[in-house]
């Protein structure tokens, strides 16, 4: 009797462990999505160059060619971060993300903006510190001396997630626009309300 005891012990003792490791996986994937998400769709205004960006660029005294640049690393970081194993790679797509989204803070701090125009930025810093935290084992630096995958399904998930993304960030590019465009307006960034672009 009481060794059925220890093992319900046991038992109730995992059921909180695997709870959290539950709880973890589902905010470590949701962080991670919304990470992924920002730097694919990022990445696609960056590299049509879409009014928002480039208003944004001249406001802060970026070169508009900077868009180039940043949408072909924001790509290849969303891939990097997706795709399974490689985790010295995610090292580095992870402090690349956050160099990018706190230099956006520190530009329009600099620039004297106020909060409206830094806080979406810092937010999506947030996310991509806590998808670093919260990132599985076989996602750490440590076992950095794993094998690259080679089950084509561990391959194929994260790639369709990526085009998905990719594919979702340019069909809803006008609405996109539409909606930017009227946030430069308000923000005393673009000083000729012109139609915004696809209705002129």
């Amino acid at each position: 009797m009481h060794a059925q005891a220890t093992v319900t012990d046991k038992n109730l003792a995992a059921v909180p462990r695997s709870r959290w490791y539950r709880i973890r996986a589902i905010a470590f994937w949701a962080t991670t999505f919304v990470v992924v998400f920002e730097l694919a769709a990022g990445s696609v205004w960056n590299l049509l160059q879409i009014e928002w960006i480039r208003v944004q660029l001249n406001h802060l005294g970026y070169p508009i060619y900077y868009t180039y640049i940043t949408g072909v690393w924001q790509i290849g970081g969303a891939a990097v971060i997706i795709a399974p194993r490689f985790p010295r790679l995610k090292e580095w797509a992870y402090a690349g993300s956050f160099f990018t989204w706190s230099g956006a803070v520190a530009s329009h701090l600099l620039a004297g903006d106020g909060a409206e125009s830094w806080r979406v930025p810092l937010v999506f810093s947030m996310f991509a510190i806590a998808s670093w935290a919260l990132r599985p084992a076989d996602r750490r630096l440590p076992n950095a001396e794993l094998a690259p995958e080679t089950r084509p399904l561990a391959w194929a998930v994260p790639t369709g997630i990526l085009l998905l993304l990719l594919v979702v960030s340019y069909l809803t590019l006008p609405a996109v626009n539409a909606a930017l465009h009227k946030r430069l307006l308000d923000l005393g960034w673009l000083t000729v309300p012109s139609a915004p672009p696809g209705q002129r």
